[in-house]
């Protein structure tokens, strides 16, 4: 990671890098947004430093607006020298990186380093752009050890952002809709389903048809 790391700052003209903070924005259609962030030191990962964040659901699926609700929440933190990271490595384009650093300018943060990742022609790996303000994209020699290294950690967040969606739905597919409604316990949930089968017919029934139902007094039905 040492040599990775010292030929990426060469290349980005960069006096040292000894951290590097990468983020992803993992969602399916908009739903169950999440952003995970990773950290790699000259030593390998750092796990103990991974971080995982909710996304509004007014957010979900905008991964420009997603990533400027990450940040805004994680910057406060660089104020501790032990946490701030030399780099910020974002898988996206010129449209990510522009959001990004329109919070760290809100913020007052000038001495952070961002870099975007975008996948290059025909989402061919090795021919990956790389985005930095104030300069041109770039990419970097396809067998170097820094561009390997910086696929390892986009690569990383991803698959640490992805297994956390993944896990989020399918807590949420196995959620009933009877749970969120007031006055519906564990005893009248059971009675309806055993009644009814599903939410969906418990939904669809009349008022008789529920007060036919153990526990289901006139006035709750």
């Amino acid at each position: 990671y040492t040599f990775a790391m010292d030929e990426l700052s060469n290349y980005l003209g960069m006096k040292d890098i000894k951290k590097i903070e990468a983020y992803d924005v993992s969602h399916i259609s908009g739903e169950n947004g999440v952003a995970s962030s990773i950290v790699f030191t000259k030593t390998g990962p750092e796990k103990r430093s991974y971080r995982l964040f909710n996304i509004p659901n007014h957010l979900s699926g905008n991964d420009v607006g997603s990533l400027e609700h990450v940040l805004e929440r994680r910057i406060k933190y660089f104020n501790d020298p032990k946490i701030k990271p030399d780099l910020l490595l974002i898988d996206g384009g010129l449209g990510q990186l522009s959001s990004v650093h329109d919070v760290l300018d809100e913020l007052a943060v000038s001495d952070l380093q961002v870099v975007a990742i975008s996948k290059g022609p025909d989402r061919h790996a090795g021919r990956e752009q790389f985005h930095i303000r104030g300069r041109p994209s770039f990419t970097l020699p396809p067998d170097s050890a820094a561009m390997h290294f910086l696929q390892r950690l986009r690569d990383e967040a991803h698959r640490y952002a992805i297994g956390t969606h993944r896990n989020k739905r399918a807590k949420a597919e196995f959620t009933n809709p009877l749970d969120a409604m007031p006055g519906i316990g564990p005893k009248r949930k059971k009675a309806l389903l055993a009644h009814f089968g599903s939410a969906r017919a418990v939904a669809a029934a009349g008022l008789t048809d529920l007060q036919a139902v153990d526990g289901i007094s006139k006035k709750f039905a």
